[in-house]
């Protein structure tokens, strides 16, 4: 790209002033994007990529012919309001000439209305408007979004003020917008992006997508197509399609309309059957895992699909000898049936029906592909049979290809080669891997490695826990203000924590719970800053790839230092064996270790150890209690630019940690 291009590009940059490696970025991006290609960016946090990506994208917006949208799409909801404000600081420097950005912020129904019915996905946000007037005001409330960008919660509360529906508005407002914020399902699950895209009259061959923490997206996508049953979800299943015909039946007593009774009699037909014959195959799948001395194995798609067909042809009337014609007509049923879901569990949005369709399709539209995986297991001793798609290019490659271009970015996208091989971004239209430099000086972050921890499972004891307990007590000693803890897994926090009377006089411990929500998660936060004016200080404790490690921004240096032990690789498991066995026959041997485990373990630990870190001012202490990055495999997973310092035992942490907070004592705390 040329120097006048660039120059162009920066004037939809947010900031006065642009660092080095923003300009880079921006040169980068408009590189990509002018030729409907893609950026895979490496960029730490601090270098400013938010707005770098978006000067990008609203440059190759404006230049082209075409009427061209920019998806934002991001899973962290904090990031939501950074894109607001920095979209409305282009606006305040735009060119008159140009005209605004109209920004476009949007999070599910659920998080925006009220009460939403779970049978029917409807609210009643806006059951007493008049649709004159309800246009009226939806225009309105658009005008004033406008005009100034808003994000989600101020969009809420504008509607909910004159009786909107927040959802409904938003959807209708991005219809008009340029910018359109909003998580990764809209585009990467298909069901969402096909309810979603094409009523806000958005087209994805018309968009340029710019994924913001990329690398949860591969685990996103996989996500996505994990579905799972039990025995007894042929049970529940029918009890639902039995609440659904008794209301279709009284509904067809009173009205014309026509119904599909007939159907579902069928289906209620066919969902006894299984319920009688299907516990034999899962008995059979049982008997043969009590057999394997494991605790998962694969099966075969098929025998779950040839099972269920064979059961439907068997002996119940309407069945076709076609193959998987009875199994096909079920699922397209079973995805017909409303009922109420359970009000007591938020987190199951699906009813019964809808797991064993969805389970039944994935599997039937991907049972001659080697990408997707099923796994035979028990839970609470059930047998549960689970699918995992092992490959998330084949559901994104498709995507991207569709797309106007992306860019998609990361301060752990490391190394992003790998994340466009998983992702298998499109290589016949221009392609740029970044690695950007930090805008941080290294002394103000040091990383220490200790050479006698590990939680590597053969080399756990009673001496590898003492050890890893006086690294983490020497570090508190010495730090003055608060300290983050995340280890491999809750069961090795509990184990780390069990006898507390190690932890130094004074310090108060804050731990993660399972599930825990956003607000509670907030005020956790909230009184690190409290109690950082008290001059108390904390030990947060968490799991590495959890909330607090990384779901969470630490701001205003409050964290002095964080401690991470060991690595979460995942366990030897069916799943496990699936996916590094087909990382070996898509990427080859050499590689196939690193993509299905070792890098994302280091990338968790990178993840973690850049919380506390937010701008260039920022000081902190990094402490990793895992001996293995520093040696083969793993060494070769961690950043070149992440200088690190060995320490053998606590005592040398203890002096380390003492130094540094010497020439550094005060955190850098943000002025306003």
């Amino acid at each position: 790209m040329s120097g006048d291009s660039t120059d162009s590009a920066l004037r939809y940059f947010a900031h006065s002033e642009v660092r080095p490696s923003q300009i880079d970025m921006v040169k980068d991006g408009m590189d990509a994007l002018l030729g409907d290609g893609f950026l895979l960016a490496s960029a730490p946090t601090g270098i400013g990529k938010t707005a770098a990506a978006l000067a990008s994208a609203i440059a190759a917006q404006r230049t082209s012919t075409e009427h061209l949208r920019i998806l934002f799409l991001t899973g962290r909801q904090s990031q939501h309001k950074i894109v607001v404000d920095t979209v409305n600081k282009i606006n305040q420097q735009m060119p008159n000439n140009e005209g605004t950005l109209r920004l476009v912020d949007l999070i599910g129904r659920e998080g925006m209305c009220r009460n939403v019915d779970r049978m029917s996905g409807k609210c009643d946000c806006e059951e007493n408007l008049d649709g004159n007037l309800r246009e009226e005001l939806r225009a309105d409330v658009r005008s004033q979004m406008f005009r100034q960008s808003m994000h989600v919660d101020e969009v809420i509360r504008v509607s909910r003020r004159v009786a909107l529906c927040p959802w409904a508005t938003a959807r209708d407002a991005a219809k008009s917008c340029d910018i359109l914020v909003c998580d990764y399902n809209h585009v990467f699950i298909d069901n969402v992006r096909e309810a979603s895209l094409p009523s806000m009259g958005i087209e994805l061959e018309n968009c340029i997508l710019i994924v913001d923490e990329a690398h949860n997206l591969p685990d996103r996508v996989r996500n996505g197509l994990e579905r799972r049953a039990i025995a007894k979800i042929f049970r529940d299943s029918r009890f639902e399609v039995q609440e659904h015909l008794e209301r279709e039946q009284e509904r067809a007593s009173q009205s014309a309309e026509e119904t599909n009774l007939d159907e579902m009699e069928w289906v209620e037909k066919a969902l006894k059957r299984l319920e009688n014959d299907m516990p034999i195959w899962f008995s059979t799948r049982e008997k043969e895992l009590s057999r394997s001395n494991s605790d998962d194995m694969r099966i075969e798609t098929t025998s779950l699909l040839d099972e269920i067909d064979a059961i439907l042809n068997e002996s119940i009337e309407g069945t076709n000898s076609t193959p998987y014609s009875s199994l096909r007509r079920l699922v397209k049923q079973l995805f017909l049936v409303k009922v109420e879901s359970n009000e007591d569990d938020e987190n199951e949005k699906e009813t019964s029906c809808e797991r064993l369709g969805a389970l039944i399709a994935t599997c039937d539209e991907y049972k001659d592909s080697p990408a997707l995986v099923l796994v035979f297991d028990k839970i609470l001793d059930e047998p549960r049979v689970r699918s995992f798609l092992l490959d998330p290019g084949v559901i994104s490659g498709r995507l991207f290809g569709i797309c106007k271009g992306s860019i998609l970015m990361s301060g752990t996208l490391f190394p992003p080669k790998m994340y466009a091989d998983l992702l298998r971004i499109p290589d016949d239209r221009p392609l740029i891997i970044k690695e950007y430099s930090s805008p941080f000086l290294s002394e103000r972050r040091p990383v220490l490695i200790a050479q006698n921890a590990t939680s590597r499972y053969t080399e756990r004891g009673f001496q590898n826990t003492e050890n890893i307990r006086n690294h983490i007590a020497a570090v508190i000693r010495n730090t003055p203000g608060h300290v983050a803890l995340f280890a491999q897994s809750y069961a090795m926090l509990e184990q780390i924590l069990e006898d507390d009377n190690w932890i130094p006089w004074g310090v108060r411990i804050e731990k993660e719970r399972a599930r825990m929500s956003k607000r509670d998660v907030g005020e956790m936060i909230q009184r690190l800053y409290q109690r950082r004016r008290t001059k108390d200080r904390v030990l947060i404790c968490g799991a590495l790839s959890g909330k607090l490690a990384e779901g969470v921004d630490y701001p205003e240096n409050i964290l002095d230092a964080v401690i991470c032990v060991g690595l979460p690789v995942p366990p030897p498991s069916a799943r496990q064996d699936a996916l590094r066995e087909y990382c070996q026959d898509k990427f080859g041997r050499d590689l196939a270790g690193r993509y299905s485990s070792h890098q994302p373990a280091v990338n968790s630990l990178l993840q973690a150890i850049g919380r506390p870190i937010r701008k260039a001012e920022d000081r902190a202490l990094v402490v990793i209690l895992e001996k293995r990055v520093l040696q083969r495999p793993y060494k070769f997973c961690v950043p070149d630019s992440l200088q690190v310092m060995k320490t053998p035992d606590s005592e040398r942490t203890a002096r380390l940690t003492k130094r540094f907070f010497e020439r550094f004592p005060e955190p850098a705390i943000e002025v306003i």
